[in-house]
């Protein structure tokens, strides 16, 4: 296991932004995780460990600090830190899981953010809220509702971060496990989709589709770097061509379980220093 990040919180009056991003190893219960949209076929968990490290080295030579959230074997979906929080400047809003065996997930990520010195709320039943339906794109935050979050689930959201200056918009989801297993979006705000998987693409006020379902993940590594799957060679040289540098790392066996780039982490980019 990695050394955790065990560096003081600081006060968020400081001026200098620093980029850290949650991770959490892998379960080796990992084949063992949900599958709804597609057909389940056997994970290699060693192999998937293997992934995970070289994404962990992909986000660190890019000028993230990784902080390693205490490990949960007990959970097989735990890897995807992504589901338990949503991120809002320094509020941490703590999720409450859709899929019932993930609510032990969210304890140990509350418990890092709060030595991070964020501020934490949560999601209070009957709302359902999962982290991976929650694109942000400047003060916008698209919500997915349909699948893991509902509609008081979206109502909370809404309430914890429109106080704070959000504008949240709720988007219908359907075909995929999440919002963001259909869209993520560029540095300028363009919305990346596989179009076959977004139910209203018209909701967006820039979309450029893109040819593999993969291709529609990416993470905002800084200097117009993104880190995207290797199952998705088209859309990464349809989006060098662009200007951009694709950043390839290897997720085959989380995307066995309908995981992706973004699943993997929860960056933190507006904790101070």
């Amino acid at each position: 296991m990695m050394e955790r990040d065990r560096k003081p919180a600081r006060t968020w009056r400081s001026a200098v932004p620093s980029r850290k991003a949650l991770i959490r190893q892998p379960s080796s219960r990992l084949d063992e995780g949900l599958v709804t949209h597609q057909e389940r076929t056997s994970v290699d968990a060693v192999l998937a460990l293997r992934q995970w490290e070289s994404y962990v080295r992909a986000l660190e030579d890019h000028g993230w600090t990784t902080v390693e959230v205490a490990p949960a074997d007990d959970c097989p979906d735990g890897v995807f830190v992504e589901d338990t929080v949503v991120m809002f400047r320094n509020v941490a809003l703590i999720t409450r899981p859709g899929a019932v065996p993930r609510g032990p997930e969210t304890a140990a990520v509350e418990e890092e953010l709060a030595r991070l010195g964020c501020s934490v709320n949560w999601v209070w039943e009957p709302g359902t809220l999962e982290g991976g339906d929650v694109l942000k794109i400047g003060d916008t935050v698209y919500v997915g509702q349909g699948g893991r979050t509902n509609a008081a689930g979206v109502a909370q959201l809404r309430a914890a971060l429109e106080p704070l200056g959000a504008r949240v918009v709720a988007v219908p989801v359907s075909s995929v496990l999440h919002l963001k297993s259909a869209v993520t979006a560029l540095p300028d705000g363009t919305v990346l989709g596989y179009p076959p998987l977004v139910d209203v693409p018209s909701l967006f006020p820039r979309f450029l589709p893109v040819p593999e379902p993969s291709g529609a993940h990416v993470v905002l590594l800084g200097g117009g770097r993104l880190l995207m799957a290797a199952s998705a060679p088209k859309t990464a040289e349809l989006l060098a061509g662009l200007g951009y540098e694709p950043v390839v790392v290897d997720i085959s066996e989380f995307e066995k379980l309908e995981g992706c780039v973004t699943c993997l982490s929860v960056r933190l980019r507006d904790l101070y220093v």
